[in-house]
C-alpha cells in the first residue's frame, strides 16, 4: 500500500477526532465514545473506498453509506465536511435548533441518504438500497455501519437473513465492535458472541480487522468487493473513546460530552499524537 496514502488517512482520522471533541464540547451534549471508535472506519470509506461526489450528493452512480448507529454522527459529519459536502462552520452548530446537523442524522444534511438513530433498523435500510441498486442495474455498493450493542436487536438478524437469501453481494456491513453500550459492557448486558459464527451461520462472508489499523481496514474493504453471491460483514475491533486517554474504555463517555477543561486536555493529546503519524 502507498505509505503516503496511509499517512494521509491516519492524519485525516486524527483530524476527525479533534473535530468530534470540539463539536461535542460546544454542543454540551452528544456521544463521544462511539464517535471516536469509528473514526478510521469512516475515514477509509470517505477518503479511499467509496465512490461519491460532494459536488453532486445525489449522483446516481455513487456508493451509499448508512450510519445505523446514528448517535455516532459527529464522526460522520466531520468526514462529510472535510470531504467538501458543507463548510466546516456548520459543525459547530451541532444539535442547535435549525441546524443542518442534528443529534441523529436526517436528510437536511448534505450527503445523508436517510434518517437514522432508531437502533436496529439500519441493516434493513441498507438491504433495501442494495436491492434497489440491483434492480436499477447499477454497480454501486452499500456500506452500513452498525454498533455492537445495536446488533442485540432482532431486526438486524432478520435483515441479515434476508440479505443472504437474496445474495446481495453489493452490501457490506461493518460492526464497530468496541464492546460497550450505554449501560455497560456488552457481555454483561447481552453477550453477542460467538459473533463470527453467528454471521457465518446467517450466510455472510466475515472479515475481521483492527478497526484502528488503516491497512487492515483497506484490505478488508478490498476483500469485500471481491466476494460474489453473498453479503460481507467486517467485524472491526475498536476501542470506545479511542485517541483520548481518559475516554478509552469508559462507559460514561458513551453519552456525555466533554467539558471545556476536558476538551483542552483531549485536544492536546490528539495534537501530540499528530506528531507521531
Amino acid at each position: 500500500m502507498n505509505p503516503a496514502k496511509i499517512k494521509f488517512l491516519k492524519k485525516k482520522a486524527n483530524q476527525i477526532r479533534k473535530l468530534i471533541i470540539k463539536m461535542l464540547s460546544r454542543a454540551g451534549s452528544g456521544h463521544p465514545g462511539g464517535s471516536l471508535s469509528c473514526a478510521e472506519i469512516i475515514t477509509c470509506l470517505y477518503f479511499e473506498v467509496m465512490r461519491h461526489n460532494p459536488k453532486d450528493p445525489n449522483w446516481p452512480e455513487r456508493d451509499r453509506f448508512h450510519l445505523s448507529k446514528g448517535h455516532a454522527c459527529p464522526a460522520w459529519y466531520s468526514a462529510l465536511s472535510l470531504a467538501g459536502y458543507f463548510e466546516e462552520k456548520h459543525l459547530f452548530t451541532l444539535r442547535r435548533l435549525g441546524s443542518i446537523l442534528q443529534g441523529h442524522p436526517d436528510r437536511r444534511t448534505p450527503g445523508v441518504e436517510v434518517a437514522s438513530g432508531s437502533l436496529g433498523q439500519g441493516l434493513s435500510v441498507a438491504l433495501g438500497m442494495s436491492l434497489a441498486l440491483r434492480l436499477d442495474k447499477r454497480d454501486s455498493r452499500v456500506y452500513c455501519l452498525m454498533g455492537d450493542g445495536e446488533i442485540q436487536e432482532g431486526n438486524i438478524w432478520e435483515a441479515a437473513m434476508a440479505s443472504a437469501h437474496f445474495k446481495v453481494d453489493n452490501l457490506c456491513g461493518i460492526v464497530d465492535y468496541n464492546r460497550f453500550q450505554i449501560d455497560g459492557r456488552i457481555e454483561k448486558i447481552m453477550n453477542i458472541e460467538p459473533l463470527v459464527n453467528k454471521w457465518e451461520s446467517f450466510g455472510w462472508h466475515v472479515v475481521q480487522a483492527d478497526g484502528h489499523n488503516i491497512e487492515e481496514l483497506l484490505e478488508a474493504f478490498g476483500e469485500a468487493k471481491q466476494i460474489k453471491g453473498k453479503p460481507t460483514v467486517i467485524i472491526a475491533h475498536t476501542v470506545k473513546g479511542k485517541g483520548v486517554s481518559f475516554m478509552e474504555h469508559v462507559v460514561d463517555f458513551h453519552g456525555r460530552a466533554p467539558t471545556k477543561e476536558e476538551e483542552k486536555i483531549a485536544l492536546k493529546e490528539l495534537e501530540d499524537l499528530e506528531g507521531f503519524i
